[in-house]
């Protein structure tokens, strides 16, 4: 399991490594790498994704750095920090805590 101390450690400048989906996503969806770094650095892990490969990952609930509520997959392998996705949550199919999706009818 992922430890969000671990993903703090490496969330810095050096230590992270965004993948080519997740930039195309950031810049997409309006969000920047600060807004990422800010949501590792202050935010929770709700989910772990244990079989992903090549390496465990976890969803992280956290804030912008405008205090608007992001979503953040990562993954780490000891030496640095892997952004695979950020979004922000849609109220439609999450619950109101962000944290549990709503069941599907």
């Amino acid at each position: 399991m992922l430890n969000i101390n671990d993903l703090r450690l490496l969330c810095v400048d050096t230590g992270i490594a965004i993948t080519q989906h997740a930039k195309n996503r950031l810049i997409e969806r309006g969000i920047s790498v600060d807004d990422v770094k800010y949501a590792v650095q202050t935010g929770e892990i709700i989910t772990q994704y244990e079989d992903d490969k090549p390496f465990p990952s976890c969803l992280i609930l956290g804030s912008t750095t405008k205090g608007n509520s992001v979503h953040v997959v990562a993954s780490i392998d000891g030496e640095h920090l892997y952004i695979i996705t950020a979004y922000c949550p849609n109220e439609e199919e999450w619950n109101p805590d962000l944290m549990t999706r709503k069941e599907r009818k």
